[in-house]
């Protein structure tokens, strides 16, 4: 059952990822053009939903499987 929530959050984290470096998705110039000088909390939110969520995942498997 864990190894079924560790995937999937490794799936999550690399759907997060895959989705903030297509253009089309995550349009940057936009949240760039909104956020202005807190544009860099984009950046953190992206490191915490998704590199971040993959390696949790992969501690999950290698831990508990």
């Amino acid at each position: 059952m864990l190894s079924v929530i560790a995937a999937g959050v490794i799936a999550l984290g690399m759907l997060v990822s895959v989705g903030f470096w297509v253009p089309r998705i995550c349009n940057r110039r936009r949240l760039r053009e909104l956020l202005g000088e807190r544009y860099p909390l984009v950046y953190l939110v992206y490191v915490a939903n998704g590199p971040v969520l993959v390696l949790f995942g992969v501690f999950l498997i290698c831990r508990f499987s």
